[in-house]
């Protein structure tokens, strides 16, 4: 019989979480993976005190991931179905599930299971067939947000995207201790951000890129730049750059598809 426990630790699910990175077709999104996905509660499919599969639930009752190990591959529908139908009173009930397309397993189990469901994000990656076309401005010069300059930092991003101001003063702490964020001043003003995130285990081999524009300088092919002089700065790491953008976000997705980068997947949000 398997039975559903809480995981406190993710170090229980390090050989776990490998087999789940390994049957992906393409790496996943960083803030996702590296940010929602470790923030969320974690319970393990045990049988006989053995572990043999995962899922991860944030704290609005949506799946993150799931997983059943190869030699229980035969018991994930039914693993499936028991969670998304709480037949376990170890966690909350489920709303939906955000799944990648290129997570095939679990999407899978979510189209059988669920029946609403809408594109959240697309996700891009460097398309190596497609011809550059040659530079016609100068690179940006993107200098690094030191530890002096996270107030002005958290300022600029609160204002241009109304996000949480605790929330962002913990992400870029981390960033700039790790040396990731650059900024881009105009007459000493910050006008714009970018992340060159690195990964620390599984997808080692690329950088997850983000950038901010500020108001008063979105529409003039600043994006555009900021990516590229992310993307030039991760290819000088020997890194492969990624990155995301909410399907609505329509200056972002022009500036991401002007510098070169393609969305080969999505995020779906599925709903019950």
């Amino acid at each position: 019989m398997i039975q559903i426990k809480k995981v406190d630790s993710l170090e229980q699910l390090s050989e776990l979480k490998q087999q789940y990175m390994d049957q992906t077709t393409a790496p996943l999104d960083g803030m996702w993976m590296a940010g929602f996905v470790p923030m969320g509660s974690h319970f393990g499919f045990f049988e006989n005190e053995k572990l043999v599969g995962f899922f991860c639930l944030n704290d609005d009752g949506y799946l993150l991931q799931f997983h059943v190990s190869p030699e229980r591959q035969d018991r994930a529908s039914l693993l499936f179905d028991s969670v998304i139908t709480q037949k376990d009173s170890t966690f909350e009930k489920i709303k939906g599930a955000f799944v990648s397309t290129a997570e095939p397993k679990y999407l899978s189990l979510c189209l059988d299971f669920f029946h609403q469901f809408k594109v959240h994000t697309l996700m891009y990656q460097k398309d190596e067939g497609m011809k550059q076309a040659p530079a016609q401005e100068a690179q940006l010069q993107m200098t690094v947000v030191e530890a002096g300059q996270l107030a002005e930092a958290v300022e600029f991003a609160k204002t241009a995207i109304r996000a949480p101001e605790e929330w962002l003063t913990g992400y870029y702490t981390n960033l700039i201790n790790r040396k990731e964020l650059y900024g881009y001043w105009e007459n000493g003003r910050l006008v714009a951000t970018g992340e060159c995130r690195c990964f620390d285990e599984y997808q080692t081999g690329y950088a997850d890129l983000g950038f901010i524009v500020g108001k008063s300088q979105r529409g003039k092919g600043l994006g555009t730049r900021v990516y590229k002089h992310l993307i030039a700065l991760a290819e000088s790491k020997e890194l492969k750059p990624i990155c995301s953008t909410e399907k609505d976000n329509v200056g972002a997705i022009k500036a991401i598809s002007r510098a070169g980068l393609f969305a080969g997947n999505r995020i779906i949000q599925f709903d019950i």
